[in-house]
């Protein structure tokens, strides 16, 4: 992949969930977005992060003491987790999911 494939699919992933964020209360989830991350925040004042890594072309997601790194799939079509390849977008529901202590779907 080159690195300009590699960014419009990063920068791609990150206007992906920004846009998912926008449904939630601000109350409940705010986000914010730089070049390259999206901060997920809390009402806790915790804070999830989404990046991208161009050195590795991967995307990183950080929640709270856990870490997940994530290649672009061109048969998926979609990031996977270089460990044991679940996708990205089903790990950030899952994981707002338990931070906010009831289901979320990702759709976006």
């Amino acid at each position: 992949m080159t690195v300009q494939e590699y960014l419009h699919l990063a920068d791609a992933c990150l206007a992906r969930v920004a846009a998912w964020l926008e449904d939630f209360d601000p109350d409940e989830v705010d986000f914010s977005t730089t070049d390259g991350m999206v901060s997920i925040e809390f009402a806790d004042r915790a804070r999830f992060v989404l990046n991208r890594q161009s050195g590795n072309h991967q995307m990183w997601f950080a929640a709270g003491v856990r870490a997940w790194h994530y290649d672009w799939s061109p048969q998926r079509g979609t990031w996977v987790d270089d460990r044991d390849g679940h996708d990205i977008y089903q790990r950030i529901a899952e994981v707002v999911s338990e931070k906010l202590g009831r289901p979320v779907a990702f759709e976006a």
